[in-house]
């Protein structure tokens, strides 16, 4: 009905207009007869609620207010979160935290400073409201608990931007927390897209949760009849060398067992790791060094070995065969 009546105005300004540029008026009889029109559908009244008048013009500054800024807003915050929080010492994930939690303050403010603006009071939506959410709740009950769950993670911060986590066996950064869901780069610089439900329903093993120092371990077998304590020795100074290891605490090599074709050791160390590739980088350098070092000093890295006892009750025939002439 609304709709309607707003139609056959527009069409009564439209014919108003065309009927004055027929009669050859002024361009500011126009321009004059124009904004008077603009004017008529400007304060149109659409319905009144509680005794005020909600008006075409009201519903449209209304819309502007959170049209325009939505965007300021999240704007703002983010200029807030990387640049006045990182001057007083705020880690760049508890700043994205803040700054998602502070947009989400200010776009609801902005929701109600239009409603105050179009004067429409709040309790003409309880009623409406109830109906709506018992509705979406049926409807999207998924997004819904992932956007609860976003919420909560933003607020207690078992993860945040920059961790490096391992969740349902997907080793990767935490990109960003949304309000939906959380995107996880992989070494293999590949996106995963994961809902934030996921990080409250299931084991989220998370590598840099307090530090990102985090214990590594590199086994190497060598063969029997080896120096160990020459091994012990070689492992330790290798590890220390190497630039990405962190001391203290100091590396430590066990003398793990004698196994069916070595001798195995295992060197327990630490490494602050940054990037997902971090830890794969390290033991890979070191297994390089460590190849090096053991051929300088004759230490043989092992490989298995079998040896095959044949058993019978009477001694194996033997017999050659001389070649057929062609």
């Amino acid at each position: 009905m609304i709709t309607m009546h707003a139609f056959t105005i527009s069409q009564g300004a439209l014919a108003s207009l065309l009927g004055r540029i027929r009669r050859t008026e002024t361009v500011g009889d126009v321009l004059r007869g124009l904004l008077h029109d603009i004017g008529t559908v400007w304060s149109y009244q659409l319905t009144a609620i509680d005794g005020r008048a909600l008006t075409v013009g009201k519903v449209v500054i209304a819309l502007l207010v959170v049209a325009i800024g939505a965007p300021i807003a999240r704007s703002v915050m983010r200029r807030i979160s990387r640049k006045l929080l990182a001057r007083v010492g705020v880690q760049p994930g508890a700043a994205d935290a803040f700054a998602t939690l502070g947009f989400y303050v200010v776009l609801a403010c902005l929701v109600v400073f239009a409603l105050w603006v179009a004067e429409i009071p709040l309790t003409v939506f309880t009623l409406a409201g109830g109906a709506l959410a018992i509705g979406i709740g049926f409807g999207s009950q998924n997004i819904l608990n992932n956007f609860i769950s976003g919420l909560i993670l933003l607020a207690e911060r078992p993860i945040k931007v920059g961790d490096l986590i391992d969740v349902n066996g997907t080793f990767g950064q935490v990109e960003s927390i949304g309000a939906r869901s959380t995107a996880i780069k992989t070494f293999d610089n590949f996106h995963i897209i994961v809902p934030n439900s996921t990080f409250l329903e299931s084991n989220v093993v998370n590598w840099t949760y307090t530090d990102n120092l985090v214990r590594i371990s590199l086994v190497v077998g060598v063969a029997y009849g080896s120096p160990v304590r020459k091994v012990e020795e070689i492992l330790l100074e290798v590890i220390r060398e190497h630039g990405k290891t962190v001391t203290p605490p100091d590396p430590v090599v066990l003398f793990n067992d004698f196994g069916d074709s070595a001798l195995m050791f295992q060197a327990l160390f630490w490494i602050a790791m940054n990037r997902p590739m971090e830890q794969r980088r390290v033991l890979s350098d070191l297994r390089f060094t460590l190849d090096e070092r053991f051929r300088d000093e004759g230490i043989v890295i092992a490989f298995p070995q079998r040896d095959v006892h044949l058993g019978s009750a009477q001694p194996i025939q033997v017999q050659v065969l001389e070649k057929p002439s062609d």
